[in-house]
């Protein structure tokens, strides 16, 4: 039985740690520029959406498809960012332990 105890242990302490590393990754953010830095999405560390900014020498009525375009990649490259950064943070945590394979490690 010590060794359950020990697992049992190293769960909890897990779960500490991943509580602790979610609040900080909260509090993080990425940025990421599509257009040439024309558009900047920023997100948080937990998928938000942060912030959106625009060049205001690429709103063009005419081209709105184009400014559409750019918002897009800017917000999905931020997301896959932030999703990458909170990804590395949390396998910090679960590393050695076995998990990697596991869904949702």
């Amino acid at each position: 039985m010590p060794n359950v105890m020990k697992l049992m242990k190293q769960a909890a302490t897990m779960q500490k740690d991943m509580a602790r590393v979610q609040e900080e990754l909260a509090r993080k953010t990425v940025v990421f520029s599509s257009g040439g830095g024309m558009v900047t999405a920023t997100a948080t560390g937990d998928g938000s959406i942060a912030q959106i900014k625009i060049d205001p020498r690429c709103v063009n009525p005419q081209e709105t498809d184009l400014l559409e375009d750019m918002v897009l990649s800017a917000i999905d490259g931020a997301i896959k960012q932030s999703r990458a950064m909170a990804s590395a943070e949390m396998g910090k945590i679960t590393a050695g332990l076995g998990l990697a394979g596991l869904p949702g490690f």
